[in-house]
This record gives structure tokens, C-alpha cells and sequence, in this order.
């Protein structure tokens, strides 16, 4: 699972480090890499098992709005391999998208990890923390024991 956050820069070719914590994930797969895609702005990276997971539940959506999400998500996806520095070359397409330029955010969420421009992600990360303030959320955290 991923988990925590790292700050990183990217390469004007557009190539990331894999934090260690991440690496040990990734290298658990047959394959040493990620499938990227965009959404919410940034970009969500997978391991190639957890991807799998991710097409097969697409696959089964049918609406209509399932049937754009699906074209832009997976038309837009790439598969990065990881080079031996521990490096992914992220598309040009996919770094415009985000407006990786070169101060990123590297955010674990359990099944995937985030790339995120720094810039942006400070905004979220302030919206996020307003939101996190509301009695509904409040009440709906502490449902959950936390």
C-alpha cells in the first residue's frame, strides 16, 4: 500500500525518482513499473497488478458517462517502466496535463500514488484541510474510529 508523501523535483526530460518506499511496492510486481493516467489534475500511478484491478472494474461500468470516463482515463494511460536509477519517464501529454514543470508531490493513497504539481498540491492540500473542519466530515471520520 502507499502511503506518505514526497517531495521530489522532475527532470526537464520529464524523468521522476521512485521514492524507496514506493520502489519496494512496485518491485513486488513481475514487472518494475506503473501505469499512469490522469484525473482530479493530477496523475494516478499504478502498480501493473493493482491496473489490472482498476481496467477490470471499468470494463464492467456501462452508462454512458462510464463509457467517457473510460475513454479519457485509459486513452490518456501509459505504461512507465522504471529505469535502472529507479526513474519513470513521464509522457510529455501527461506532464502538460498535470503542469509538472518541476517541483512535484509524490502522495500515497493505499492503491495508487499521486503526482501532483507542488503548486497545486499545496492548494488542495489547504482546501482539503478546510473541508476536513466541517461537522459532516467531522462526524463521518469518527465513525470510523479515528
Amino acid at each position: 500500500m502507499f502511503r506518505s508523501s514526497s517531495f521530489h523535483t522532475i527532470d526537464p526530460k520529464g524523468r521522476v525518482i521512485i521514492p524507496s518506499r514506493f520502489r519496494n511496492i512496485l518491485k513486488t510486481d513481475e514487472v518494475y513499473g506503473v501505469m499512469i493516467s490522469n484525473k482530479d489534475d493530477c496523475l494516478y500511478a499504478y502498480s501493473f497488478s493493482e491496473w489490472e484491478k482498476v481496467e477490470n472494474r471499468i470494463l464492467s461500468a456501462k452508462s454512458r458517462a462510464m463509457g467517457d470516463f473510460r475513454r479519457f482515463f485509459l486513452g490518456n494511460s501509459c505504461k512507465c517502466m522504471c529505469d535502472k536509477q529507479d526513474r519513470i519517464l513521464i509522457p510529455k501529454s501527461l506532464r502538460e496535463y498535470a503542469n509538472l514543470e518541476k517541483d512535484i508531490v509524490l502522495v500515497g493513497n493505499l492503491d495508487r500514488f499521486e503526482i501532483w504539481a507542488r503548486d497545486q498540491w499545496d492548494k488542495v492540500n489547504k482546501r482539503m484541510e478546510q473541508e476536513l473542519k466541517k461537522e459532516e466530515v467531522r462526524e463521518e471520520i469518527a465513525s470510523l474510529g479515528l
